[in-house]
């Protein structure tokens, strides 16, 4: 009876060990030092190609392709309309004016009702209305004025129309002004001299193409940084979360922060260094201002990835909802907007995103020259939302490891 009892244990210890070893299989550990999390978390990055797709090669193709569009910078010879309703020699000199512009490429319209057509079917941005008798009451000294309409819609063009037609007119009743004053008795330069007693001179500081492209790539550029980052660090997190290798402890996180980080710092490298240089845009102005914002943006970006990889848990669920966030967060960003215009509540709201004092900081260093004091609110603002961040990346830890694995 002892020996069969002592076979029976016998069998009963093993069919234990075989029943456990599976659960043994299955738990992965995760480096737990700052070094070791480091290096393992570059070898899982470039093992995984989805990471690797958005958190470096997604950028850089945006650096190429993102600016091309606005290659051409500055909008020339918009299709107009003219609607000549003087038929003067007053209103053919205007005319003449427009067609000379770089700005327009016009054409004429029997009436008001085909231009409103044709501005409905996009063949044209806007209009210039001469009114009937416009000669006669320049030459009797009356006031008047032309009408000129555009597609408030596309703002850009608008402006060219607007612009455009501002510059045929006021050219032309320059010359009419110069023209009394010399039937007068004034000299010819005199008479041309005291037509714009004040001259004014526009001199563009930043932007000296004053083109689309220069206004909104650089900007832009900061918020494509963030947003692949974010999906990258949080798709990463959430394959670790479903192999159960996101536990480790403060100084494993922290070393996964800055290999994540130190990826982001080099593509944010290749947009100051290369992609604006590529696109002559703006840049350099103060190039360790700007290499010093990427120091600390990059790990508040990557710690706000690695809180809502935790939170999201899965990893097809942080492509699933931040893509779809990138405009509002441009938007309330303050750059294409201004801050102050924007709800109450969005004006608290926005300053938890890296990119609220993130646009302004990179566009105001690397394009204005502003130096490290003068945007250190930003610098304080980005190190207040790490701080933030990580209190929030150690509650998620402390819910979602297990406790026989905390370590410090």
């Amino acid at each position: 009876m002892s020996a069969a009892n002592n076979t029976k244990d016998t069998k009963d210890t093993k069919n234990t060990k075989n029943v456990n070893q599976p659960n043994n299989l299955n738990k992965v550990s995760s480096p737990t030092t700052f070094w070791a999390s480091f290096l393992q978390t570059f070898k899982d990055v470039f093992k995984d190609s989805g990471v690797v797709l958005m958190l470096l090669i997604a950028p850089v193709i945006y650096g190429f392709f993102y600016p091309w569009p606005y290659s051409s910078e500055v909008v020339n010879h918009v299709p107009v309309g003219i609607i000549d309703n003087d038929n003067s020699q007053l209103s053919r000199t205007i005319i003449r004016y427009a067609n000379a512009s770089p700005q327009l490429d016009t054409q004429g319209f029997i009436n008001e009702q085909q231009a409103k057509e044709a501005i409905w079917s996009n063949d044209i941005a806007g209009y210039m209305i001469i009114p009937s008798g416009l000669e006669r009451q320049v030459l009797s000294g009356k006031a008047a004025s032309v009408s000129v309409l555009g597609n408030g819609g596309y703002f850009i063009l608008n402006k060219n129309v607007q612009l455009g037609f501002l510059k045929a007119v006021s050219t032309v009743s320059a010359g009419i002004e110069v023209k009394k004053n010399v039937a007068q008795g004034a000299y010819l330069a005199t008479a041309a001299s005291n037509t714009q007693a004040v001259p004014l001179q526009i001199i563009p500081l930043y932007n000296q193409t004053e083109g689309y492209g220069a206004y909104v790539v650089p900007a832009v550029a900061i918020l494509i940084l963030q947003q692949t980052l974010l999906m990258a660090t949080a798709m990463l997190i959430g394959t670790w979360y479903e192999q159960r290798r996101h536990a480790t402890s403060v100084r494993g996180w922290l070393g996964r922060i800055m290999a994540l980080s130190m990826l982001s710092f080099v593509v944010g490298c290749f947009y100051y260094g290369w992609a604006f240089e590529l696109h002559h845009y703006p840049r350099g102005q103060n190039i360790l201002g700007s290499l010093l914002f990427l120091t600390i943006f990059c790990p508040t970006v990557a710690t706000l990835g690695c809180v809502l990889g935790l939170w999201f848990r899965q990893r097809e669920r942080s492509l699933q909802i931040l893509v779809f966030s990138s405009l509002p967060i441009f938007f309330v960003s303050g750059y294409p907007w201004p801050a102050n215009q924007l709800p109450e509540v969005l004006q608290i709201i926005r300053w938890l995103v890296p990119t609220t004092p993130g646009v302004n900081m990179s566009v105001q260093m690397n394009q204005m020259g502003a130096s490290v004091a003068q945007v250190a609110t930003g610098f304080y603002a980005l190190a207040g939302l790490w701080s933030f961040y990580f209190i929030l990346l150690l509650i998620f830890r402390w819910r979602t490891q297990p406790s026989s694995e905390m370590r410090k």
